[in-house]
């Protein structure tokens, strides 16, 4: 139920259009919560129905102009009550870990070159949170908003810095490893 509050945050940082929200998904909240356009609009028609936000008037009316919403008091309740509330950590679910667990039964056949792809996607993510870092928590920002959207974004730096030494170490293991046993596929050569 995380994308309904994901759009309440982001409308009560800022009223928008079912597009300008897609945007910012796009460069902000999207790192974390990802959802398609689709999706937000879905969602957008869902909040408005359930009285949690409203389109705002145009001023001038015209077929096809996209709306602007904005988040009514019942909305600011319904997020501060999620806010509140606690809720346990999800299962850690990543297919690479599952296909390294099936190497160890089929081979590692292609292995190494998707690991090198991982670090490079990692390495391409985490410089563009320290760039958003420099860019917009200089020192001196220690509002409580401020404050809060970098924890955010330092969760993401973390996770990063994480991935990319585990990857390094993991690539390191796999050029380690002895030949194939006896009726497992051998290791292409890289």
């Amino acid at each position: 139920m995380s994308l309904p509050h994901a759009i309440l945050t982001a409308l009560l940082e800022k009223p928008s259009s079912g597009l300008e929200l897609t945007r910012r998904f796009d460069r902000s909240i999207g790192y974390f919560w990802s959802a398609t356009h689709q999706q937000i609009y879905r969602e957008l028609g869902k909040l408005e129905a359930d009285g949690l936000i409203r389109a705002l008037p145009s001023e001038q009316p015209a077929r096809g102009q996209k709306k602007s919403y904005e988040v009514l008091p019942a909305g600011r309740a319904e997020l501060a009550r999620w806010t509140a509330a606690s809720q346990d950590p999800k299962p850690h679910r990543d297919p690479l870990l599952l296909r390294l667990r099936a190497a160890a039964v089929v081979g590692t056949a292609g292995l190494e070159a998707d690991l090198r792809r991982h670090l490079e996607l990692h390495e391409r993510q985490l410089a563009e949170y320290r760039e958003i870092e420099k860019r917009d928590f200089p020192p001196g920002r220690d509002g409580t908003e401020d404050r809060l959207r970098h924890l955010v974004l330092r969760a993401g730096i973390d996770l990063e810095t994480f991935w990319t030494q585990w990857l390094r170490d993991a690539l390191a293991d796999v050029a380690d490893l002895p030949g194939p046993e006896p009726g497992r596929p051998a290791r292409p050569a890289t």
